[in-house]
């Protein structure tokens, strides 16, 4: 075959049969609250991406986290948990799980190790059984059993679902969680790169910045108050080597307001200092942080306030 100027067209290199094919996709782990999902894609990724607490329904953002191997990329996408829905958030976020779940290649399903299997792993397991997506279980936290009760539990994974594989990891200890990523990137289509090689999530600044602030707001707080909680970064501006946030912490009720606050202000000052220093890591600048409470009243229940908080 010639090419138009009648010279013989280039011919492309045959492939070398042991090149290994390069595979990128998007995978997303899934499961009841507190499972672990948080956790596992931030120690896979190496930096805190997902913000992570003992309170259920801590995700509220999908964020996607990018790792990157010689061999392809694996897009993990951190997701809430999904719930029985009390609130018109509670709604959304469910819907945003199911649309996320119709999208990505690989799902791992989060079962902890040390608790038993309930009715939540049966419900999300039915959910996803019917999904294109290659379904993986996932058995977290093996750091808190011994050999015998990580048997047990692994043969009654095995009892729940049709997986492809089954991988016990921990994400505390590190303990195969290099090899969950290698079963995960094997079920990746072969595909180019999806993204350029510095970018490790594609999550604007300001929601991760809202998302650590709202993560150390978390700590410490009454177990009613953490649904109720929700961040917006205002504003952020460069002065010369400090970057200056102004934020608003929104509450439900004013007796929240006051639980955030503090006496004298003693909780919010260590709410500030605290979310100061994870964005300083996550930024790798010195910060200046500016935070107000604020009362949307209902703001869960309430469609022109969930819109403006972004949900």
């Amino acid at each position: 075959m010639s090419a138009p100027d009648g010279r013989a067209a280039p011919v492309a290199a045959p492939a070398r049969r042991d090149a290994p094919t390069y595979r990128a996709g998007f995978a997303c782990f899934v499961g009841r609250p507190n499972a672990g999902k948080s956790t596992l894609t931030n120690a896979i990724v190496g930096q805190k991406i997902a913000i992570t607490s003992n309170k259920p329904q801590t995700t509220r953002h999908v964020i996607r986290a990018v790792l990157h191997r010689p061999d392809g990329q694996l897009v993990l996408v951190d997701t809430p948990g999904l719930h029985r829905p009390r609130t018109l958030l509670g709604e959304r976020l469910n819907d945003l799980v199911r649309e996320t779940w119709s999208e990505v290649d690989v799902i791992g399903l989060c079962i902890p190790a040390n608790e038993p299997i309930g009715r939540g792993d049966r419900f999300i397991t039915g959910e996803i059984a019917a999904l294109k997506a290659t379904v993986l279980a996932v058995v977290t936290k093996t750091d808190l059993v011994d050999k015998k009760r990580l048997a047990e539990q692994l043969l009654a994974v095995s009892e729940l679902g049709d997986f492809a594989d089954i991988v016990p990891v921990s994400a505390v200890s590190g303990h195969q969680v290099d090899t969950l990523v290698d079963v995960m990137a094997r079920y990746l289509p072969p595909s180019p790169q999806l993204y350029p090689d510095d970018m490790l999530t594609d999550e604007p600044e300001q929601v991760l910045i809202g998302e650590l602030i709202r993560e150390a707001a978390l700590e410490g707080v009454r177990d009613e108050l953490p649904h109720s909680i929700a961040v917006v970064v205002e504003e952020m501006l460069q002065e010369g080597a400090v970057t200056k946030i102004y934020a608003d912490v929104y509450v439900e009720r004013p007796s929240q307001k006051a639980i955030v606050i503090g006496a004298k202000a003693s909780r919010l000052k260590q709410v500030g200092t605290r979310a100061r220093q994870e964005i300083e890591a996550l930024l790798d600048k010195r910060v200046y942080l500016d935070l107000h409470v604020r009362v949307a009243k209902d703001w869960q229940r309430d469609p022109k306030q969930l819109r403006k908080l972004g949900f």
